[in-house]
């Protein structure tokens, strides 16, 4: 049979029945679109909390973590085969926070193919003095350009310049919560105390905000140099090495090695994360299941109506097949039918789940914890598209199959008898 008159008739018989045809198209294409904008919507907003909080996290941090002994002077004295030894609130002896050979570590590291970047971090225990009160707060050293770099850390600084902190000596990039607290301004002078009681002026150059507000609280940024020289150390005194790898998930396979490496304590991001990732996967999942729901409903539609146009069209089905059309004839026909639905249905899915998502990516949304952010997050990742078009196609084809063999099935001789 030729296929140009099979596409005919299906053409036809689609134009002789145009309301329940449009009605099964706008079906797949209200469930396209439907797809398309949930999940643009879904993975945008994971893509947005992935940005606050992943993207501020190194995939592998190297730091010293101060602990008690394992091996306590008593258990050298005791049979470990007959007796056993129980000690309690053990206290750690002395320690460092400091990574030892810190500098050597990052040269190292700068030579593994694996590695994308790295950025020292010094932290320091402070209180911000106001007037009478103090304040808890975390000062972080940092290197400005490296934390640009991996974790663009220019994009969470909401007033004045990040470059400052390398620029005006003695400077400090407050948390605006911090700030808020404080009703400090860009250009003000506050005062620090130090774990050691030692009281520092800094100069404020910026805020930061990163979305947290209990980190935006406590967390305040000067560069490198000048928290050593809060501290009073030398300028080896690194306690942090943030790690950003090409391939995030090697991270925990590396946190290991690494730690065994430079004998030092290693934490991957997945580890460090696990609890927001799961929260990421289960949302993506729910948008997916909802999505796919949706293409389900609009194939039973699809069947319904084939199913009626098949009880419709018996008489013509029989005059087919009397006239030498055969079983396989009748079955193309009416899955092409299937097939047009879900393709031309598809197509304006598409393309207005596309215009949908766009008019929300414009959507103003305007919240003090996210300064940064104007507009509602949305994505536009192709895959989903991909994923949408062949849903569409496969469930309208399994929708028109099981009618199609039925009409293929059709005795003309026991329609036409009936007649």
């Amino acid at each position: 049979m030729k296929i140009n008159l099979v596409f005919d008739i299906a053409k036809s018989l689609l134009i002789a029945r145009w309301k329940q045809t449009l009605v099964a198209a706008v079906g797949v294409t209200f469930s396209i679109t439907m797809f398309i904008t949930l999940l643009g919507f879904m993975n945008g907003l994971n893509e947005l909390l992935d940005g606050l909080i992943l993207n501020r996290t190194p995939h592998i941090r190297l730091f010293n973590e101060i602990k008690p002994s394992e091996n306590q002077p008593i258990n050298k004295n005791l049979d470990t085969t007959k007796e056993y030894n129980f000690i309690q609130s053990i206290k750690p002896n002395g320690g460092r926070l400091s990574i030892y050979n810190a500098i050597p570590i990052i040269n190292k590291l700068k030579q593994d193919k694996l590695v994308l970047g790295i950025s020292p971090k010094l932290s320091a225990q402070v209180f911000y003095n106001v007037g009478e009160t103090d304040l808890n707060g975390v000062i972080n050293g940092i290197n400005v350009q490296d934390e640009q770099k991996l974790f663009s850390f220019d994009t969470y600084v909401i007033a004045g310049n990040c470059n400052d902190l390398n620029i005006v000596p003695n400077s400090i990039i407050l948390g605006k919560g911090a700030a808020d607290k404080m009703l400090t301004s860009i250009g003000d002078i506050i005062q620090v105390t130090t774990s050691k009681g030692e009281r520092v002026k800094l100069k404020v150059v910026g805020f930061f905000q990163s979305g947290i507000q209990d980190i935006d609280k406590i967390q305040s940024y000067c560069s490198i140099e000048t928290t050593q020289k809060l501290l009073g150390v030398t300028s080896n005194y690194i306690t942090d090495i943030q790690i950003k790898l090409f391939e995030l998930n090697k991270a925990p396979k590396l946190a290991k090695y690494y730690s065994k490496l430079f004998n030092i304590e290693a934490v991957d991001i997945q580890t460090a994360n696990a609890q927001f990732e799961t929260g990421s996967s289960i949302r993506t999942l729910i948008s997916y299941a909802v999505g796919i729901t949706l293409l389900i409903v609009a194939g039973f539609g699809i069947y319904n109506i084939l199913n009626m146009m098949i009880y419709e069209k018996m008489d013509s089905i029989a005059i087919l097949k009397a006239t030498g059309f055969s079983g396989k004839d009748v079955k193309n026909i009416f899955i092409t039918i299937a097939l047009s639905i879900g393709i031309f249905g598809g197509f304006f899915g598409l393309v207005f789940g596309f215009g949908l998502t766009s008019i929300i990516d414009q959507i103003p949304f305007n919240t003090a914890a996210l300064p940064t952010i104007k507009t509602y997050p949305v994505s536009y990742n192709p895959f989903y598209y991909v994923i949408g078009a062949l849903f569409s196609i496969a469930t309208t084809y399994l929708a028109g199959l099981f009618p199609a063999k039925k009409a293929s099935k059709i005795d003309p001789v026991i329609i036409i008898r009936g007649k």
